[in-house]
C-alpha cells in the first residue's frame, strides 16, 4: 500500500481524504495557498507545503508547484479530490510521468468524458440512451436550426467543455435561436477557452439521477446505486439524496447495471459518476464526472462503503472489494450543501466564524473544515460544509435533517441553512414531487 499521499485540494474534501489516509495507516501531505495556512487540513495532515498565493491559478492549479511538493515530501501518490485539477487529463499524465500514482481514472478517460460531445458519442456506442439532439458540435446557425426542427422545441444549447450552468441557453422557438447560439458560444469561450457548443432537446420536468460507478485495474466494473440531485439552482446542486424517491426498483437495477457495463467496457479505473436526466420513465445520458463527487457521502451512508478508501486501494492496484451484487442499500440518506451565502440573494458571505457548533446524534455526519475563529477566504467556492443524515426511511431522514439544521450554529457569516430548512418543509419536497426546475420556480414565487 502507499506510504504517503499528497492531497492536491483544500477544504472539506482535503480533510476527508486525510481522515481516510489516517485510518488506512497512510501518511498525508496537505498543500495550501497562503490564504489557507490556518486551515483544518493543514492542521491535521502529517505534513503541509505552501504552494503559492491565494489565487487558484497560482496555487491549487499550479501543477509544477504541486509536483514539486510531492517530490520534496516523498509522496507515492496524489489525490486530486474534486474541482481544481481533478478532471485535468494533462495533470493526470504529468503525475504519472513524474513517477507518482494518480488516484483517479486514466487520462484518456478524463479526456473523452471531459468533452461532452465526445462523451455523448462514446456512451452512445456503448449502449447508453442519450437526449435527442446534435450528434456532435454545431458550427453554424443554419445547422443548428435544422437540428432544432428535428429534435423539436424547446432545445438547450450547451458548451462542450462546460459545467455549472455556464454556456447554456434555452431556446423555445426558432426566432430566438440565432441570438442564443451566439451568446452560448461567447460564454463558452470566456469560461472554458473553447466556444464549441452542441444542442439537445430541452426536457421540461426531468429529474437529475446519477449512478455511482467504480472500476479497477482487473477489468471489474460495478455500480453503487443512484443519487437524486434534482434540487438545483442555476444548475448547481443544493440537496442530494439516495435512493431516489421516484425510481422503481426494476429501473434502478436496469440503469445501474447498464452504467456498470459501460465503465467495464471502457476499462475505466476508479470512482466515477454517470449522470442522467430522467423523465416519464426514461433515462437520458447527460455527462460523466471522472472523479469523486461532492455528494459521495450519501452513497456511503446507504452502502456502508468508504469510497475514498476504495479509490486509494484501486489506484494501488488492488481489485474492488465489492461485487455487483455484494452490497445492499440500507435506509435513506440526504445531504445539504451549506454555503457561506445570503440565503435570500445568494451573495457570497466570506468572513470570520465567531461561533460554530456541529449537530450530532444517530445517523448524522457533518463534513466540513470550518471551526470557531476560522476565516472563510473570499477566493474559493462558497461551500463551507455538508450536512448528511441517514434514516431507516425517507420520512425519518427528513425529520432528522430538520432537527440537525436547528442544532447547527455558524455565527459571523450568513449561510444557506435557512433556505434548506424552508426546502425541507415544502410539501412538494416532502412528497418527492419535484424536478430540476422546481427550486427556481418556487424561489421566484416566494420572492414575487
Amino acid at each position: 500500500m502507499f506510504k504517503k499521499i499528497l492531497i492536491a485540494n483544500r477544504g472539506e474534501i482535503a480533510l476527508r481524504i486525510i481522515r481516510a489516509c489516517r485510518e488506512m495507516g497512510i501518511q498525508s501531505v496537505a498543500v495550501h495557498s497562503t490564504a489557507d495556512a490556518s486551515s483544518m487540513a493543514v492542521r491535521l495532515a502529517d505534513e503541509s507545503v505552501c504552494i503559492g498565493p491565494p489565487q487558484s491559478k497560482d496555487s491549487y492549479l499550479n501543477i509544477p508547484a504541486i509536483l514539486t511538493a510531492a517530490a520534496v515530501t516523498g509522496a507515492d501518490a496524489i489525490h486530486p479530490g474534486y474541482g481544481f485539477l481533478s478532471e485535468n487529463a494533462q495533470f493526470a499524465r504529468m503525475v504519472e510521468e513524474h513517477g507518482f500514482t494518480y488516484i483517479g481514472p486514466k487520462p484518456e478517460h478524463i479526456d473523452s468524458m471531459g468533452d461532452k460531445v465526445t462523451a455523448k458519442k462514446t456512451v452512445m456506442a456503448l449502449g447508453l440512451p442519450v437526449v435527442p439532439g446534435s450528434p456532435g458540435a454545431v458550427d453554424s446557425v443554419e445547422e443548428g436550426l435544422e437540428i432544432c426542427e428535428d429534435a423539436g422545441y424547446p432545445v438547450i444549447i450547451k458548451a462542450a467543455s462546460g459545467g455549472g450552468g455556464k454556456g447554456m441557453q434555452v431556446v423555445r422557438e426558432a426566432g430566438e435561436f440565432s441570438e442564443a447560439f451566439t451568446t452560448a458560444r461567447r460564454e463558452a469561450a470566456a469560461n472554458f477557452g473553447d466556444d464549441t457548443v452542441y444542442i439537445e432537446k430541452y426536457l421540461e420536468k426531468p429529474r437529475h439521477i446519477e449512478i455511482q460507478v467504480f472500476g479497477d485495474k482487473h477489468g471489474n466494473g460495478i455500480h453503487l446505486g443512484e443519487r437524486d440531485c434534482s434540487i438545483q439552482r442555476r444548475h448547481q446542486k443544493l440537496v442530494e439524496e439516495a435512493p431516489s424517491p421516484v425510481l422503481p426498483e426494476k429501473e434502478r437495477e436496469e440503469i445501474g447495471n447498464l452504467a456498470a457495463d459501460v465503465i467495464q467496457q471502457m476499462g475505466y479505473v476508479g470512482a466515477g459518476t454517470i449522470e442522467f436526466l430522467y423523465e416519464n420513465g426514461k433515462f437520458y445520458f447527460m455527462e460523466m464526472n471522472t472523479r469523486i463527487q461532492v455528494e459521495h457521502p450519501v452513497t456511503e451512508m446507504i452502502t456502508g462503503i468508504d469510497l475514498i478508501a476504495e479509490q486509494i486501494r484501486v489506484a494501488y492496484g488492488e481489485p474492488l472489494r465489492i461485487k455487483r451484487d455484494g452490497f445492499k442499500l440500507r435506509g435513506h440518506a440526504i445531504e445539504i450543501r451549506i454555503n457561506a451565502e445570503d440565503p435570500e440573494t445568494f451573495t457570497p458571505s466570506p468572513g470570520k466564524i465567531t461561533q460554530f457548533h456541529a449537530p450530532g446524534g444517530m445517523g448524522v455526519r457533518f463534513d466540513s473544515a470550518i471551526y470557531s475563529g476560522y476565516s472563510i477566504p473570499p477566493y474559493y467556492d462558497s461551500m463551507i460544509g455538508k450536512l448528511i443524515v441517514h434514516g431507516k426511511d425517507r420520512d425519518q431522514a427528513i425529520r432528522r435533517l430538520k432537527r440537525c439544521i436547528k442544532e447547527t450554529v455558524v455565527d459571523g457569516v450568513k449561510t444557506t441553512l435557512p433556505l434548506h430548512d424552508w426546502i425541507l418543509s415544502e410539501p412538494d419536497f416532502i412528497s418527492g414531487n419535484y424536478d430540476i426546475h422546481w427550486l427556481e420556480k418556487k424561489l421566484a414565487e416566494k420572492n414575487a
